[in-house]
Parts: C-alpha cells; structure tokens; sequence
C-alpha cells in the first residue's frame, strides 16, 4: 500500500496536510474538495473487509498522477464506514445507519462551506452508499449552498473491456474485478486459495430488473459465500491494468467537474 500517504494525491493535494492559513488562503470559488465515500463489510471469504475503501483511495492516488500542477482539486482523507447494512450478517461489518451517514454528510458539508469552499465531490466506491449520496447531494446543496457532485468509478467505464458479459451482469460485489483489483493494491490482503465463484441470478425483465432496483434484496438473499461474482478469475496483473486505465480516465472527469459552472444550466 505505498500510495497511502504519497504520491501527489498526499505529498501536494491533501487538504488536511495545510495549515488554517494555507487554506485560508485558498481560492475557494475555483477549488473542487473530493471526498472518497467507502464501506467496511464482508467481501467474501478472501478478501478483506476494507475493501471499498481501500479501491477508493487507490484509484483516487492513481488519478491525482494525471492532474496537472496548478489543478484546483483537493483531497480529503477517505469516510471509511458507509451504510452496509445489506451485509449485516457477516461478521466484520462495520455499518452506519443511513440516519448516521447522513448527518455526517451534513456536518463534513457545512464545515467546507464554513472555510468557504464552493463545491464538493462524492466519490463513491461502495453500492449501498449509492442512493443514499444522491438523495444528499441535493440536501447539502439546499442547506449549505455548496456545489456537489457525485461520482462513482464505474462511470468511466475503466473495468468494462476486462470483463465478459457474466461478471458485466452479476458481478457487483466481492468478483473478478475487485478482487484483481486489491491483489494488486495490497496482495498480501488477499486469500485467493479461499476464492469462490457465485453467481445470482438477478431477474432480467425490464420492470422488473436489478439495475432498475425494482426489489430491495440483502446479501443472504443472493449469496451464501457473500460474494457476487467471479473471484476465482482475479488476477493482479489484470487489476494494475485497470488501475492504469482509471487514472487518466478519472483525472479528466475531476478536472471536468472542477471546471463545471452550475450557473451554465440556464440559458
């Protein structure tokens, strides 16, 4: 894990690395504030529970590489506890309530508004975290004024040319692609001999369908292991390939967002 603490996500572009006066001195109306939102639960019986979190900050650090110098864009360190209730049978979760998560969204919110900052990212790296986000991106954006953005990795479609059509389906949790992915971040987390495949076989009508969310399932209602996927397919030479391609792909959709304008939405 030797991102963790360098590189220029940590070493030129952590927020919490300045002083009050550093970053009073900030120019707030041009500075984009990322907060990496993850998880602490199960991820199968081969890999560990921080998972999410850990996927996060290592893609985060593989973008932060491709910003040029002078970017806007600053990091704040990881909310590692997410709302993982969906895995609550499992021993090892760590979950918040989405009541608890909520108001700490709210609290972190109104502290960046305070120091003056314009507009926050959420970048999110955990499933269950997803609805509730997008619910209070727009709550903060009411209550504290600030401009907030979300963002999940998925959207820059880094891993779709590693998969085939199977994990494409059902492989949302615990799979090829997180496993390849945290054998090449921190291999020695990683118990590939405990590796499973499972495969859920989530409906397909279009009324009907997983990605529409059209039935609120939890973990022992789709898995026995806690896995969603592939694991046995990981490999970590295929997850430093994808962590090769999200980083420019994610520094230019930072860098979009930095230079985004709410106000261009009216004519």
């Amino acid at each position: 894990m030797g991102f963790r603490y360098s590189g220029n996500a940590y070493n030129r572009r952590f927020l919490p690395s300045l002083t009050t006066k550093e970053i009073e001195a900030l120019p707030k109306e041009d500075v984009l504030i990322v907060l990496p939102v993850g998880a602490i639960e199960q991820h199968g019986p081969h890999m560990p529970v921080y998972t999410d979190t850990l996927i996060g900050e290592a893609l985060m650090a593989e973008a932060f590489e491709h910003l040029p110098d002078d970017a806007p864009i600053w990091l704040l360190p990881s909310l590692a506890y997410g709302k993982s209730t969906e895995h609550l049978e499992f021993p090892g979760t760590l979950t918040l309530s989405a009541q608890t998560l909520m108001m700490v969204l709210q609290d972190i919110s109104a502290s960046l508004a305070r120091s003056g900052f314009k507009k926050l990212l959420l970048f999110n790296t955990h499933g269950g975290n997803a609805d509730l986000l997008g619910m209070m991106a727009r709550e903060i954006r009411i209550s504290t004024g600030l401009q907030v953005y979300r963002l999940d990795p998925g959207a820059v479609g880094y891993s779709e040319s590693f998969t085939d059509d199977a994990e494409k389906a059902s492989g949302i949790h615990a799979g090829d692609v997180e496993t390849s992915l945290v054998m090449a971040i921190c291999p020695e987390w990683v118990r590939p001999e405990l590796a499973v495949r499972e495969m859920p076989r989530f409906p397909q009508a279009p009324f009907f369908s997983f990605r529409s969310k059209s039935f609120a399932w939890v973990t022992d209602d789709i898995s026995e292991s806690g896995i969603a996927g592939d694991a046995t397919k990981a490999a970590p030479e295929r997850g430093e390939a994808m962590l090769k391609k999200a980083g420019p792909l994610l520094a230019e959709a930072l860098l979009y967002i930095a230079s985004f304008r709410m106000e261009s939405l009216k004519e």
